[in-house]
């Protein structure tokens, strides 16, 4: 891993088409790819499972909007739209496989935009506020390092869609990673306030990872079929990521526990079981405030 590339250079290279928000392709990623069900998938399994994977980047991408214009830097308040956008992106697409798996004649902005908190299944981490800027980048770290070895093995699924849709992602977060942990390390390893408040913040995210890592009844169902991933056989590679990530920054996991603890999957539920917190309603009342009060509008 490395983390001297320049985030802006990253973002103004027209070269490389693989961000959706940057570059000069807008081809369909979707393009070519066979759309339907393998016959021997249970289909409400595969919508749920797309729920997930599509409500993690929706809630992820809404509040990393939410720090555009509050970023120290304008190079990254361009970093973190683009984050947003891509992550966005991925949640067109899952919420559109959700929609055509399940048959209910749902697209993706009736998943987005008419569920009401207890019908999201997206992870807890994802809904988290940030207290302060090293907050979200510890968030981001967590989620990205998580996030990336599950894109790059849902490339192999026996759903085309879910395979596309992976292969594309990994180009995205690949990047998403490495701005969180090029920031973690500048913080880290910086003046003594940035690394206190860094190291407060890896102190508040890093045990709430325990929920990434822990499989749902549908995700175990569907990686025994060749369509999902086993959240479980993620957390080597997480914890190889992180570890390597806190060691340049000068960072220690907290102390009395695995970095992968589990105090969401425990006391306060599971978000893939539709258990949040009250941070998600504020969440969905900013997102769906529009879609609610003009149904059906189109804009």
């Amino acid at each position: 891993m490395s983390f001297d590339d320049d985030a802006y250079g990253a973002l103004t290279d027209h070269d490389d088409d693989s961000r959706w928000a940057y570059g000069t392709g807008f081809a369909d990623p979707m393009a070519g790819v066979p759309t339907a069900v393998p016959d021997d998938v249970d289909r409400a399994d595969l919508a749920a499972y797309c729920l997930m994977l599509g409500d993690d980047v929706l809630v992820m991408s809404h509040r990393l909007q939410q720090w555009v214009t509050r970023a120290p830097e304008l190079e990254d308040e361009l970093a973190l739209a683009n984050i947003g956008l891509d992550l966005l992106g991925q949640a067109r697409l899952l919420l559109t496989r959700a929609g055509e798996a399940e048959g209910a004649g749902r697209d993706e902005d009736a998943l987005a935009y008419l569920r009401d908190p207890a019908g999201f299944r997206n992870v807890r981490l994802a809904e988290r506020a940030d207290a302060d800027f090293a907050y979200l980048l510890a968030r981001l770290l967590v989620f990205s390092c998580w996030r990336l070895p599950l894109l790059d093995r849902l490339v192999a699924s026996r759903d085309p869609v879910l395979a596309a849709i992976g292969a594309k992602g990994v180009k995205e977060v690949t990047y998403h990673r490495e701005y969180a942990a090029q920031w973690v390390v500048r913080l880290g390893d910086g003046t003594d306030l940035s690394h206190r408040r860094m190291q407060a913040a890896i102190d508040a995210v890093l045990p709430t990872a325990g929920e990434l890592f822990r499989p749902h009844e549908v995700e175990s169902r569907l990686a025994a079929a060749g369509v999902a991933v086993d959240p479980a056989a993620l957390r080597p590679e997480f914890d190889e990521a992180i570890t390597q990530v806190l060691d340049a920054a000068t960072l220690s996991a907290p102390a009395g526990g695995e970095v992968s603890g589990g105090e969401m999957a425990g006391r306060a539920g599971r978000g893939r079981d539709g258990i949040h917190g009250p941070e998600l309603t504020e969440i969905l009342a900013e997102m769906q405030e529009l879609a609610r009060a003009l149904p059906g509008g189109v804009w």
